[in-house]
């Protein structure tokens, strides 16, 4: 999706105007992938733009950290001032915002340990990912022929810039081949997530995610979305699923903060219902949720 600029970009400690946020080409990611992100979206509320699960971002950004021996330079709630910071700058009523950290310019190499560590974080404006009617219609899914990452590998955990080429594999060839969307399988055959949103299937009532363990990404808008069905009386549990689980489906929704909730209508041509109740519940409460109009989960949001 293009991106439109906005007034200016946090880097470093610092506002700078947004096209002066620039980096060397020989920065040490651009060759190595060793950086790590999030995405985090703001809404308009009814006390002005409010940033969803903020506090909850910016610690998955510090365990992303942790996972890659990134010594950072900012605490987490420095950065939870930061990106309040620039969404205030930036006069928008919503708008996806994307802090990074990686290894700045000055080392060549495989080795980070003489690499200082740089941090910015940039908003603008960005609609659904999948479709403003991804919710109501669905998408439609390709299982990728590219296998989700193994732990032991390029641990899912941390939200590493360098992991995404793998996701980018699987979602180009799903575009390539006419669909919306890939869902990865793990090297086991099992169902893994998306390449960039986690994945709920319903059967009989029962809501199943994969576990983490299949390769998930600890997705924040999928913790969400368990508070929700589960504070609505369904039952939710963590299950191993092949890939005729998906045909064979209730209903299947997939989730994440680019995404939000989003129901699948197929799965490699197979015809999923599409939307479900439980996907139509669930679409309609994240929707009300982020937007401030649920007192119940009104700690989520943190106004600007």
């Amino acid at each position: 999706m293009p991106i439109e600029p906005t007034k200016s970009i946090w880097m470093n400690g610092e506002l700078i105007p947004w096209e002066e946020a620039k980096i060397h080409v020989l920065t040490h990611p651009l060759h190595y992938g060793t950086g790590i992100f999030e995405g985090i979206r703001a809404y308009e509320t009814a006390e002005g733009p409010a940033i969803f699960r903020l506090t909850e971002h910016m610690d998955r950004l510090m365990n992303s950290a942790k996972i890659l021996a990134i010594p950072m330079p900012y605490s987490s709630e420095e950065l939870q001032e930061a990106a309040k910071q620039v969404v205030r700058e930036s006069g928008l009523a919503s708008c996806y915002i994307r802090p990074i950290a990686y290894y700045g310019y000055g080392e060549m190499g495989l080795a980070t340990t003489d690499c200082k560590v740089d941090v910015a974080i940039a908003c603008w404006p960005w609609g659904a990912y999948l479709g403003e009617d991804a919710a109501t219609k669905g998408v439609r899914m390709k299982i990728s022929s590219w296998v989700r990452h193994d732990h032991n590998i390029m641990p899912p955990a941390s939200k590493t810039t360098g992991n995404y080429a793998n996701s980018t594999l699987a979602k180009m060839e799903a575009l390539q081949a006419g669909y919306d969307e890939a869902i990865m399988l793990n090297k086991e055959g099992l169902v893994a997530e998306c390449s960039g949103e986690n994945l709920f299937v319903c059967r009989n009532g029962k809501i199943m995610p994969p576990p983490l363990v299949s390769g998930a990404l600890e997705g924040i808008t999928q913790h969400t979305i368990m508070s929700f069905v589960r504070d609505l009386g369904y039952e939710v549990t963590f299950d191993a699923l092949a890939r005729s689980d998906l045909y064979t489906a209730d209903e299947i929704f997939v989730v994440g903060t680019a995404a939000e909730v989003s129901a699948v209508n197929s799965v490699d041509d197979r015809p999923v219902p599409c939307p479900g109740p439980i996907t139509q519940k669930v679409a309609e409460l994240y929707a009300e949720t982020v937007r401030g109009k649920n007192s119940d989960y009104s700690h989520w949001c943190e106004v600007v």
